[in-house]
């Protein structure tokens, strides 16, 4: 991409991991003019060829509780580290490698586990559209910038975590392993189109599916495949050119369609179903850097035996989500 006057892009990588046991990794990317990036719907953003980004993220997400006897502990806040770092092979062609580290503790008396995950990749082209589609080039100006951009995405994990990390009792929970023992597999489609100076209009669909993996328990499990679709809207609040920093505001609606586990060949009792998460949140741009901060919550669930759910996605009291990123 051109390096624009008065705008120093800050490429952002986020990861956007679901609360039970798994993750999923996406892009943006926003500078001092141009588009804005979301938190948790990927933009539609490629890196600059030869240019790397790092990025840290950390997601905070406690749960409701319901069950007061403390003989019976129920979860109480998962953790999702990720450091990630991506590569722009051309100007339309990113390479990324990501490794999680999960933390999920219960209540007191509870069955805690943490440790690092499956190590994931994944790549993503970038076209746009101007009066035809064509890859995103090497140069764009401020109005090629306000044209709709796109990106095709897929990925796979890789079986480098302990599916069959044993808890302090000895038992092994596929939901708080630290791995699928096989690869999962992702793909999605972004678009994203500036609506004016300030404002831009992002859209996100992807899907996750998971393989059938035999623990050493002898349980057979598949977990439920993840069906996404992320709506976001990203405002340029304020912009100090001499200093190179940049404020944005965002809001998202983020629905998540989850199937059920099999375990063993049958549908598992309280796993699945739909759920939409509003996030509120904030990025600020200073140089080649990026910080984003947000606010998620469901405010609007339907999950299959949902008084059996706690715990699980859509169940969250809140999750706090920190993003760190540097592009060098």
């Amino acid at each position: 991409m051109k390096r624009l006057p008065l705008a120093v892009l800050v490429y952002a990588i986020f990861a956007t991991p679901a609360l039970a046991h798994h993750g999923v990794a996406s892009l943006g990317a926003a500078g001092l003019e141009g588009p804005g990036a979301p938190v948790e719907t990927s933009s539609s953003a490629t890196l600059p060829q030869g240019t790397w980004l790092g990025y840290l993220k950390v997601d905070h997400a406690k749960s409701r509780t319901f069950d007061a006897d403390p003989g019976n502990p129920e979860g109480d806040t998962n953790q999702y580290w990720m450091l990630g770092l991506g590569y722009g092979f051309k100007p339309w062609l990113s390479g990324y490698l990501f490794q999680p580290y999960n933390i999920k503790k219960d209540e007191a008396g509870g069955m805690n586990s943490r440790g690092f995950t499956d190590l994931s990749m994944m790549g993503v082209v970038g076209f746009k559209y101007d009066e035809r589609f064509m890859l995103v080039p090497a140069n764009e100006s401020l109005d090629d910038l306000m044209d709709w951009h796109f990106t095709a995405y897929a990925g796979a994990s890789l079986p480098t975590g302990d599916a069959n990390h044993r808890l302090r009792d000895g038992s092994i929970d596929p939901g708080k392993s630290l791995g699928f023992g096989k690869s999962s597999f992702s793909y999605g489609l972004t678009a994203t189109r500036q609506l004016s100076d300030n404002a831009t209009a992002v859209f996100e669909a992807n899907q996750i599916r998971f393989q059938t993996y035999e623990y050493d328990s002898g349980d057979r499990v598949r977990f439920g495949t993840e069906n996404r679709l992320n709506g976001a809207l990203s405002y340029r609040l304020m912009t100090d050119p001499a200093s190179k920093f940049r404020l944005d505001g965002n809001v998202e609606l983020n629905y998540l369609s989850l199937g059920r586990d099999v375990e063993n060949g049958i549908g598992a009792e309280a796993t699945g179903g739909d759920m939409i998460y509003g996030v509120v949140g904030v990025r600020l741009y200073k140089d080649n850097m990026s910080l984003g901060l947000a606010l998620k919550k469901p405010i609007w669930t339907d999950l299959n035996e949902e008084d059996l759910q706690q715990g699980a996605e859509g169940k969250e009291k809140y999750r706090f989500i920190a993003t760190f990123s540097a592009l060098f």
